[in-house]
């Protein structure tokens, strides 16, 4: 057990190291077993923060993410973070004012993370396998760069169903109702 721990560790540490040495805009975390954001890559990553575009925290344990990370990652573009428990989203996920992308797949979202409306660059979310049924449709319909929504294997109410479609001008990826996800 702790020699797995270990590990994991260790290769939280090689791929922050290599982020830093590199230059890279990308911080890719994905299948680290972390359970939140380690506090002393704050520390590690200071100065090249504002260059990071790109974060994939996939497949881990995360059960949430706190204020001092968006505000940290504030240039972030895209930010993967499927695969995880978490349940909410800080509200300062709205100093991420360049973000395009985020995927939330595969998470445990009862309710839609209206935060998400008030990025202004946002193009594509992606909440596929949540427990999500009411949908903010006049807020995603209102939103100036909004492409594509998938909200597929949620249990969305039929009201969502039936008001969505005419109201927006974007692409909204539904599963039919009563559709449930296939077996990992």
């Amino acid at each position: 057990m702790l020699k797995k721990m270990g590990e994991a560790v260790a290769r939280v540490a090689r791929k922050v190291n290599e982020t830093v040495e590199s230059g890279s805009d990308t911080l890719d975390l994905a299948e680290c077993k972390l359970v939140s954001f380690p506090i002393g890559i704050y520390k590690v990553l200071r100065n090249v923060s504002d260059q990071i575009h790109l974060i994939t925290l996939a497949n881990n344990e995360l059960k949430s993410l706190t204020s001092k990370f968006m505000t940290t990652f504030s240039q972030l573009r895209e930010l993967r973070l499927e695969g995880n428990f978490l349940h909410r989203l800080p509200n300062e996920i709205s100093s991420l004012q360049h973000l395009k992308a985020i995927d939330l797949s595969r998470n445990q979202f009862r309710d839609f993370p209206e935060q998400l409306t008030t990025l202004p660059m946002l193009e594509t979310i992606n909440l596929e396998e949540n427990e999500i049924a009411d949908v903010p449709v006049e807020k995603l319909a209102a939103m100036p760069a909004l492409r594509t929504i998938n909200l597929r294997f949620n249990p969305l109410s039929a009201e969502v169903r039936v008001i969505a479609p005419p109201l927006i001008k974007f692409d909204m990826l539904m599963s039919p109702e009563g559709a449930r996800a296939p077996p990992p």
